[in-house]
């Protein structure tokens, strides 16, 4: 069984390298930073560094925040790129810039190695249940070699296209979800005003085209004031600010993403930075001065 080098080991990431020490692959991570109890438990070998576990590792996965933490596990002094020798295979499963990810899988394969990049879908649910849904980007032929791991941590596995084109379509999903959030959040603030039952139109909504994943969980979630986190507001805004960032930088004009992109803003001024996306109806809630349910602001 392979050994797996796994970086970044917060929320999504511990569950994830979970799946794959429980199908035995042996993990080497980083010491530097907090490893799971569980992991330990579960024989997870510790490294003093990034450089130490991917020379103790052929396949190395990182699965950090943002763009700049993953040039840093890559390339910060004591990082992966140290520990890389030829043949090797680094997996980011972050969701970072689709061209900052082209540039740095350049890096990587300079040093006779191989990149793949592949996001994720599906949060911290997916993660613990193993059901994410995975968009990659790279060679075929190291998508191939990398599909079995992939499958131990996820359900839907596409490979996209080449590198960067895993990490352009989790920014394309993540555009659709929040403006579909918006969407939801509108449509059932009017329907609230207008004098209907909320919940009701959701049903009703349900069965015809407006139906969608989103109306039914998070519609539900804004009906029923169920704002604890699947997904944080400040995640979402991460991610639509690289759409942004990357939109400009391609001379694309991305209008609702924008102004969804300030709806969230507005959340995190209201103190909702950790509010599950979903909770974005607040922020129209407070601008109609009516809610869904009892009171805009209501647990």
């Amino acid at each position: 069984m392979e050994d797996i080098g796994f970086i970044g080991l917060g929320i999504m990431g511990a569950p994830m390298a979970g799946h794959l020490a429980a199908a035995g692959h042996r993990l080497f991570v980083d010491g530097r930073h907090r490893v799971p109890a569980d992991l330990l438990a579960g024989g997870a070998r510790v490294c003093a560094d990034g450089a130490a576990v991917a020379r103790a590792a052929p396949t190395i996965i990182t699965m950090v925040p943002d763009t700049p933490d993953v040039e840093a596990a890559l390339f910060a002094p004591g990082g992966i790129a140290e520990g890389l020798t030829a043949g090797k295979l680094v997996i980011d499963m972050s969701s970072i810039s689709p061209l900052a990810t082209r540039a740095f899988a350049r890096r990587v394969a300079a040093l006779g190695c191989a990149y793949l990049d592949a996001p994720v879908s599906g949060g911290e649910v997916g993660a613990k249940a193993a059901s994410l849904t995975i968009m990659a980007g790279g060679a075929e032929a190291d998508f191939e070699r990398a599909r079995p791991l992939l499958a131990r941590m996820g359900r839907t596995i596409t490979r996209v296209g080449e590198v960067g084109d895993g990490q352009a379509c989790k920014v394309a999903n993540q555009i659709i979800v929040g403006l579909t959030i918006e969407a939801v959040a509108e449509g059932l603030l009017f329907a609230a005003r207008a004098g209907a039952d909320p919940a009701r139109v959701r049903e009703a909504l349900m069965g015809g085209f407006a139906a969608s994943r989103v109306l039914e969980v998070h519609g539900e979630r804004m009906i029923g004031r169920r704002f604890a986190p699947g997904f944080r507001i400040e995640l979402h805004q991460k991610d639509l600010d690289l759409a942004l960032t990357s939109a400009r930088t391609l001379g694309l004009a991305l209008p609702n993403t924008a102004s969804t992109q300030q709806l969230f803003s507005a959340a995190a001024a209201l103190g909702g930075k950790g509010w599950d996306h979903s909770a974005l109806v607040r922020v129209l809630e407070h601008m109609a001065g009516c809610a869904l349910g009892g009171g805009a602001g209501e647990e």
